[in-house]
């Protein structure tokens, strides 16, 4: 009953008026930037390259910001979130997931833009940002409520997206793959999670920087592997992506309007979910960083969206279609194991198995940093002990339960976050064009 009254209001929030507000959000903040994040990714990674930023001007480096932001942005939604959106929205899902990311570089560079712009200096010298911060000290008091309301659905929403449903993915990966009991996996990562918090921001970095790149090189590799024995299947793969992002599939059934808006759907929510460009959350990491300038910022934090969905995304869509396992019975993680499987039997379920806890276990980590943001804009700073118990806690209940209604509250959680977001993204994106315009100008004088 519970499960059928979530799915009713998931619906209705990531109905098509939902699916308008990001998308033309992004499009909007894309043609007003003049299409600037697809023209600055090559100087996006230079600056990423740079190495460092002054230490007096933020808690962590530009660099470890971008990977604190990527450790909530890769995880399950890479393997198991594609994977769900194909399986039900079919290889179109994935065209629509591209469509998403294209505009939504533009998107998370304005959130960080404007996270560096608006930020605040608590009494401990850290830097607190975030869409609450640029509604608050962009908008104004009067717009108050609408940060508020953010900082609610977002400490909300962390406990779906960031926590027990990575929690629960990777606990019934581990149990199939390598028989390890639900709730021995859930006590290992609530003790190591729990360890981790205990440093605050620059733990969290620190823990960010070491594993997200090692363990995303690692993931695609293995992609790499399955796809080149695939390589034949791969231009059919591409074409089946593109066609069937416009026509139904045999797959997914029903009439061809409602089998294209499924696609559609599938593959703008699980993209938001994976890469979360408009949910407001990665430019509470990027206002930590050590930088004075929003626009250098906002450059780098614009590959955090090209990283995740455009290469990692992209990659496992491809070896779902190529070895066609998108057609069987397997639903999420279990289909990419599947994919894996194929190619080679022995270990390719086990290494699917190992990356997703991986994957997982940095998100939990990340996105404990944003909600306890969230927590202490809306109570002050004597909520982040309580939050962090609270936190650790959810850990082990998300391992030990079913994952159905976490995967619909989670998506309700993200629609009902990003509302606020994507209206000051809106009101503000003059301030974004401005300044853009005024540090590239000065720049190449």
């Amino acid at each position: 009953m519970l499960e059928n009254i979530v799915s009713e209001i998931n619906g209705l929030v990531w109905g098509p008026m939902m699916l308008t507000l990001i998308l033309g959000t992004g499009l909007w903040l894309t043609v007003g930037l003049r299409f600037l994040p697809l023209r600055k990714l090559a100087f996006g990674f230079k600056q990423l390259l740079k190495g460092d930023g002054r230490p007096d001007a933020g808690d962590i480096s530009p660099f470890a910001a971008l990977m604190t932001s990527l450790s909530a942005t890769i995880g399950t939604g890479n393997i198991a979130g594609v994977a769900t959106a194909i399986g039900i929205g079919g290889p179109g899902a994935l065209f629509w997931m591209w469509c998403t990311a294209l505009v939504g570089m533009a998107t998370k560079y304005a959130e960080a833009v404007l996270a560096v712009e608006y930020r605040e200096t608590d009494i401990h010298g850290r830097k607190m940002g975030g869409p609450m911060y640029y509604i608050k000290n962009g908008l104004g008091e009067r717009w108050l409520w609408l940060g508020t309301l953010f900082a609610i659905f977002g400490m909300l929403a962390g406990f779906g997206i960031g926590n027990t449903v990575q929690a629960s993915e990777v606990a019934g990966v581990l149990a199939s793959s390598f028989d390890i009991p639900k709730q021995l996996s859930g006590a290992v990562m609530t003790i190591l999670v729990g360890i981790v918090l205990l440093g605050g921001i620059r733990s969290i970095a620190r823990v960010a920087s070491g594993l997200v790149p090692i363990m995303a090189l690692t993931y695609l590799l293995g992609c790499c592997v399955v796809l080149v024995v695939n390589i034949g299947e791969i231009p059919e793969a591409l074409q089946l992506i593109v066609t069937s992002a416009f026509t139904p599939t045999a797959a997914q059934g029903g009439f061809a309007g409602a089998a294209v808006l499924v696609a559609i759907r599938m593959g703008v929510a699980r993209g938001i979910f994976s890469n979360e460009a408009g949910l407001g959350s990665a430019p509470i990491a990027h206002a930590a960083a050590q930088t004075d300038s929003p626009v250098r910022q906002g450059s780098i934090a614009m590959l955090g969206t090209f990283i995740d969905t455009l290469i990692i995304c992209t990659l496992t869509g491809l070896t779902l279609i190529v070895t066609n396992v998108w057609t069987g019975s397997e639903q999420g993680a279990a289909m990419t194991a599947s994919a894996f499987a194929s190619v080679v039997p022995d270990w390719g379920g086990k290494f699917v198995g190992l990356v997703l806890a991986l994957f997982a276990f940095t998100t939990i980590v990340g996105w404990s940093y944003y909600g306890e943001r969230c927590a202490e804009f809306l109570f002050g700073e004597k909520v982040i002990v309580p939050y962090r118990i609270c936190w650790t806690l959810a850990v082990y209940l998300g391992a030990v339960q079913g994952l159905g209604i976490a995967w619909l509250v989670a998506d309700t959680l993200n629609a009902m976050m990003a509302i606020p977001n994507l209206i000051a993204l809106g009101l503000l994106s003059p301030v974004v064009f401005r300044l853009s315009r005024e540090w590239f100008a000065q720049r190449e004088a």
